[in-house]
């Protein structure tokens, strides 16, 4: 039903995926991606809802009506478990906790980056302006593209987190046995949830059933988020859970074989960067992502997926550069060749 839905262009419906656990899926605006699927999980001391959505009115009154369609209310809700700090995830937590006095849980590394993500953003504003001078913007783009996130600022209801939840940490929700599993790679502090009993792993985006998750290198990431992420990838592919239950798109089965074409997906792209700059040696991140294989064509992407673009060719680099395959001359912009070159 949800895979119908998704191939449909519509939301899903509200749905008991198990005894005591509902999905609610919480519309994004102007977005590709459409929805987030929050989960509910019932308890005899209330509900604890994985993720929360964007801070806009309509997912408000849609995860409203999710909880009303389980047979609760925000009134019920006596935890959020955020998986990371993306505002489709995080965004309506705060007002989650102002109606009913829940908690909100969120890994220590994403808290890390919330007062400079969305109260004071200067000094990432201008971090990510000299990123993007070094990749090789050109001068007249980098302002429009060092700012493109900040018009999404507003869908994020800024409140600390109550408990910082780290790898390995229970959830402590009644009658389930969720424990957190650190996955770094889209985000620094990135949770998956895993419950051996029920045989189910809530995997944020960090394993989504069709696309890949955005995997950048920026101002506020690791040294090397992609190898995180494939680190990351081969830690979840060990478990055996029946079903995935991802923050977007459908519930699926066939964890390890997703994992595997996920992996595979980052060295088809790695081997395509690598004999681009066979052949043209010196190119700065910017022309190279330019001229690399996306779904749409780069003129159709919209500024802060182009920025995200960029941050996923340069994440590629890095990994390569940690492999011993490509390395870095200069800067503004930064030139890369093959090493032996």
């Amino acid at each position: 039903m949800q895979r119908s839905a998704w191939d449909a262009k519509v939301l899903p419906e509200v749905e008991q995926v198990r005894p005591g656990l509902w999905s609610i899926p919480v519309p994004i605006p102007n977005n590709p991606l459409r929805y987030v699927l929050v989960y509910a999980f019932e308890s005899d001391q209330g509900v604890t809802l994985v993720d929360a959505g964007w801070n806009t009115d309509d997912a408000w009154q849609a995860l409203n009506d999710g909880l009303a369609t389980a047979g609760g209310s925000m009134s019920d809700v006596t935890g959020v478990m955020v998986t990371h700090i993306h505002p489709d995830h995080y965004g309506l937590a705060g007002r989650i906790r102002e109606t009913s006095g829940a908690w909100i849980g969120l890994h220590p590394a994403d808290t890390a980056m919330l007062e400079e993500r969305y109260v004071e953003t200067d000094d990432l504003i201008s971090r990510m302006s000299e990123l993007l001078a070094v990749s090789g913007v050109p001068a007249e783009s980098l302002p429009d593209l060092a700012s493109a996130s900040m018009e999404i600022r507003s869908l994020v209801h800024m409140a600390l987190p109550d408990r910082r939840v780290e790898d390995g940490d229970s959830i402590g929700v009644p009658g389930w046995d969720l424990t957190a599993i650190w996955t770094p790679g889209h985000s620094p502090g990135h949770l998956c949830l895993f419950d051996a009993t029920a045989g189910l792993l809530l995997s944020g985006d960090h394993v989504l059933p069709r696309i890949t998750p955005n995997i950048s290198f920026h101002s506020q990431q690791f040294p090397n988020p992609l190898g995180d992420y494939l680190e990351s990838l081969m830690k979840i592919g060990l478990l055996e859970p029946n079903e995935v239950l991802p923050a977007h798109e459908y519930r699926f089965r066939g964890l390890r074989a997703r994992t595997d074409q996920l992996v595979a997906h980052h060295e088809d792209r790695c081997r395509e960067i690598e004999s681009t700059l066979a052949v043209t040696p010196g190119i700065s991140c910017w022309d190279l992502t330019l001229g690399l294989t996306w779904s749409r064509s780069f003129e159709e992407i919209p500024p802060f997926m182009q920025r995200a673009a960029n941050g996923e060719t340069l994440a590629h680099l890095v990994l390569l550069e940690s492999r011993g395959r490509v390395r870095r001359e200069g800067d503004r912009p930064a030139q890369f060749f093959i090493a032996d070159s």
